[in-house]
């Protein structure tokens, strides 16, 4: 697909092709290069604490909820470290191809993640009496994402809703409890 090319499969989703230099929908808060190594290091832990839980035999549940932000973080790493060293490009008017090794659009850990989901559940105006806002347009739910962001979003929402209790018994057990 070119660059901000859209496939439109129903009014409320869209097939939307854009690359992101940040984190999740497209967040930017530190330089990329910080980003990719932040990333990396929270992989590391993330593996080294999801070996742990699984010696522990914690809940099914818990560990589904870990291994989805682990495998959504290594989706991203690998767009960040790769991509730009191995493909060329995406503009409106070129897809981006494969290339030989340094010869992409950026050197290694600078790449941008490809993002494609796209849902406008609404797409409106504010109604014209709204003060300040009243006639401008608005869309509920804009960002772009990838599946990497949706199964981190997916593993912190369910890990919150349902084992934000089991966390904190988990954590503040009495050492002899914990081996058992």
């Amino acid at each position: 697909m070119y660059w901000h090319e859209s496939i439109h499969i129903t009014d409320w989703f869209y097939i939307f092709f854009t690359e992101n230099n940040g984190m999740a929908f497209g967040m930017e808060i530190f330089g990329k290069l910080f980003l990719t190594f932040f990333r990396i290091g929270a992989v590391l832990f993330g593996s080294w604490y999801l070996h742990r839980i699984i010696k522990r035999e914690l809940k099914t549940g818990y560990i589904v909820c870990i291994t989805l932000i682990l495998a959504g973080a290594i989706g991203n790493i690998i767009d960040s470290v790769f991509y730009g060293e191995i493909f060329n490009a995406s503009t409106t008017s070129q897809i981006a191809t494969f290339v030989p090794i340094g010869e992409g659009y950026s050197s290694w850990f600078h790449g941008r993640v490809v993002d494609m989901f796209y849902f406008p559940i609404i797409d409106t105006n504010w109604p014209e009496w709204l003060p300040f806002i009243g006639g401008d347009h608005f869309i509920f739910f804009s960002p772009i994402f990838n599946v990497a962001d949706a199964a981190i979003s997916c593993g912190i929402i369910a890990l919150l809703l349902f084992y934000s209790k089991y966390l904190n018994d988990i954590h503040h057990q009495p050492k002899e409890e914990e081996s058992k």
